[in-house]
């Protein structure tokens, strides 16, 4: 009979539970040598890893070496710390969405989204907003309870804040994958800043996605909400007719 997990001291797990055992990859700027792999073992060795083992390494190139290593993690994390509100959100189906929009809200949501800035990838905006979605969900395209605008990639802020008060959209919708400089959140900042030199903070839903974007950064660049790697359509249908509705009753 398997043991009780202490969720309050919670270790990766490979071979047998609480082993700590992960795997680790990363290059350094240093020539592919010993010297190199001694000074990997003690980088390993300063993050907390116990008995550090390199497996592979390899020259990427001149004066470059890439690194896979595993080592046991020293140290555990309290899951039960993070169980409060905030995390355990009960997302609603696509049906469920439908049923909820026409009781709470009562009318087409507007959403108006792109990738912005100089950010070619569309692959987020379209897994949420186009009509095939993604792996199997269908995109707000495909809602009875949403008109989605989907402006594609490389819009520039001030063409997404025009669209979406021309149609006097309910909520924009922001990817963002292209995050060298922190670039990212530059134009996710321009982007707030534009909405509430309009006035028209309060009367839109301001959301956000990316491979680097956490629900921490987005509130903290002034967004309602922020959507990182793992979110399918109906999470951020989930929010935006909750939030809608939330806003309609405080005005009723």
């Amino acid at each position: 009979m398997p043991r009780e997990i202490d969720l309050t001291a919670v270790k990766p797990y490979a071979d047998h539970r609480g082993d700590g055992l992960v795997q680790l990859s990363f290059t350094l700027p240093v020539p592919y040598s010993l010297a190199a792999r001694k000074a990997a073992l003690e980088l390993a060795g300063k993050m907390g890893f116990d008995e550090p083992e390199v497996v592979h390494y390899e020259q990427l190139t001149e004066g470059y070496t890439y690194f896979v290593m595993y080592g046991a993690c020293a140290h555990t994390v309290d899951f039960t710390a993070l169980e409060g509100e905030g995390f355990n959100i009960e997302y609603m189906t696509e049906d469920e969405i439908e049923s909820f929009a026409a009781e709470h809200v009562g009318r087409k949501i507007v959403v108006v989204g792109a990738s912005t800035g100089s950010d070619t990838h569309s692959v987020g905006i379209d897994a949420m907003l186009n009509l095939k979605g993604y792996h199997g969900h269908h995109g707000l395209e495909g809602y009875r309870s949403f008109e989605t605008y989907n402006l594609g990639s490389q819009v520039p802020n001030s063409v997404l804040l025009a669209k979406a008060i021309e149609v006097d959209a309910d909520a924009i919708l922001v990817s963002q994958t292209v995050t060298q400089q922190n670039l990212h959140v530059q134009n996710l900042t321009e982007l707030v800043e534009m909405v509430e030199a309009e006035g028209r903070r309060r009367e839109m839903i301001l959301a956000c996605g990316g491979p680097r974007v956490s629900g921490e950064l987005a509130k903290e660049l002034g967004y309602d909400a922020g959507f990182s790697k793992g979110t399918y359509p109906h999470h951020l249908a989930t929010f935006i007719v909750r939030e809608l509705a939330a806003r309609v009753a405080s005005t009723t």
